[in-house]
C-alpha cells in the first residue's frame, strides 16, 4: 500500500488506517481509545492496522473535532507518595473503558503550581477533572468556576458549595486517634505533623478536639513542620518532641512514614514503645502492619476513592448528577502493637 500521509505533516492519517481495515474512520477513532463497545477482534484489527503504518493518535486534532478532548485531568500533590498511586490506578481501571484518557499533573503541594497546571490544561477542554482537596487558589477556583468542566474533589468532604466530592471526614480521623490514645489511659498526647496541606491541618484539628474535650490539649506537645513528610524526618521530631517533654505517653503522626522513623529512634535511645509512648499513624502503609512493635494507624480507602470518584466523573458527564453525590467513604482504626 502506497502512504500519503498528511498533506501537512507527511504522517499516516486515521482515514488510511481506517482504509486498511475496511471500516469508518470513527470506528477506528473508537478502537484506538478503548471504547468498551467496538467488538474485541476489530479493535486487534485496527491495532495492527496503526501498528503497520506507524500512526499516532492527534489529541490536539481529535479535540478540535469535537471542540473537546478525550481526556480527564488529575491533579495530585505527590507522585513520589505510594497513597496518590492507588488512588490513581484505580481511576484509570474506571475510565480506561469509556475510551478516555488520563491526564496526571503533580503539583507538589504548591497551590501556584496548581493554578499553573489548571490553566494549561483547560486550553486543552478536558471532558473533566479530579481535583484532590478542595483548598487552592483564589485564581484556580475562578478558572474552574468560569470553566463549566465537570469536575469532582477527591479525599476531603465539603459540599456546601455543591460540589461533588469523594472521599472521608480528615478531621473525624484525627478525633478517632486522639479517642483511642485517651481510652487507652495516656494523657499526655503529642502531635507529630509535616507537609501541612489542609488535610494535616484537619487531621490536627480533630485531635484538638478530642484532648479539648478531655480537658488534656496542651499545644506545647504538637511539633508541625513544613518540610515533606519521610522516615527521617519521623525520627528526627520525635526525638526534639521527647527532649522537650519526657513526660509524653502517647503521638499521633500525621503520617505513617513519620510513625516508622519514630518507631525506629525509640529502638535507637532504648524508648519501649508502647509501654513508655504509644504510638499511632494515619493511613496505613504496607509497612505498618510489619514494624516491631506493629503500627496503630488509621486505614484510608485510597484505591476506592480513586474508583468512586471516577465514577461520579462518569455519571457527571452522561448527565446524572443526582447519582454523583458526595460519598463518605469512612475510614478504620487498626489497632496493632504500639498503643
Amino acid at each position: 500500500m502506497t502512504r500519503t500521509g498528511s498533506r501537512t505533516t507527511g504522517r499516516p492519517t486515521l482515514a488510511e488506517v481506517a482504509r486498511l481495515c475496511g471500516v469508518s474512520p470513527i470506528t477506528v477513532s473508537r478502537a484506538l481509545r478503548g471504547v468498551a463497545t467496538v467488538a474485541p477482534d476489530l479493535v486487534t484489527r485496527v491495532k495492527a492496522a496503526a501498528a503497520e503504518l506507524g500512526y499516532v493518535a492527534n489529541p490536539a486534532a481529535r479535540a478540535l473535532a469535537s471542540a473537546q478532548s478525550q481526556s480527564v485531568v488529575v491533579l495530585i500533590p505527590s507522585l513520589s507518595n505510594q497513597l496518590f498511586v492507588e488512588t490513581l490506578d484505580a481511576i484509570h481501571d474506571v475510565l480506561r473503558p469509556r475510551g478516555l484518557e488520563v491526564l496526571i499533573g503533580n503539583y507538589h503541594y504548591d497551590p501556584a503550581v496548581e493554578e499553573n497546571l489548571i490553566r494549561s490544561y483547560l486550553a486543552c477542554q478536558p471532558r473533566g477533572l479530579l481535583l484532590t482537596g478542595l483548598e487552592r487558589s483564589d485564581g484556580a477556583r475562578r478558572m474552574l468556576a468560569a470553566s463549566g468542566v465537570p469536575r469532582v474533589h477527591m479525599m476531603e468532604l465539603d459540599n456546601h458549595d455543591g460540589s461533588v466530592c469523594v472521599g472521608f471526614s480528615q478531621e473525624d480521623a484525627g478525633y478517632a486517634a486522639a479517642r483511642h490514645l485517651l481510652e487507652r489511659g495516656r494523657r499526655r498526647l503529642g502531635f507529630i505533623a509535616a507537609q501541612l496541606d489542609q488535610r494535616v491541618l484537619q487531621r490536627a484539628a480533630g485531635f484538638r478536639r478530642a484532648l479539648s474535650e478531655a480537658g488534656l490539649h496542651d499545644p506545647d506537645l504538637e511539633l508541625m513542620v513544613p518540610q515533606p513528610s519521610a522516615i527521617g524526618l519521623g525520627g528526627e521530631l520525635f526525638s526534639q518532641l521527647l527532649a522537650r517533654h519526657g513526660d509524653l505517653d502517647g503521638i499521633f503522626f500525621c503520617n505513617d512514614d513519620l510513625a516508622h522513623g519514630a518507631i525506629f529512634q525509640a529502638q535507637r535511645q532504648g524508648i519501649r514503645v508502647p509501654q513508655q509512648v504509644a504510638m499511632v499513624g494515619f493511613n496505613d502503609l504496607p509497612a505498618s502492619a510489619h514494624t516491631v512493635p506493629r503500627l496503630t494507624s488509621i486505614r484510608t480507602r485510597l484505591a476506592a476513592v480513586g474508583h468512586h470518584a471516577a465514577q461520579a466523573l462518569l455519571d457527571l458527564l452522561d448527565g446524572r448528577r443526582g447519582q454523583s453525590a458526595s460519598r463518605d467513604l469512612g475510614f478504620e482504626l487498626m489497632v496493632r502493637e504500639s498503643s
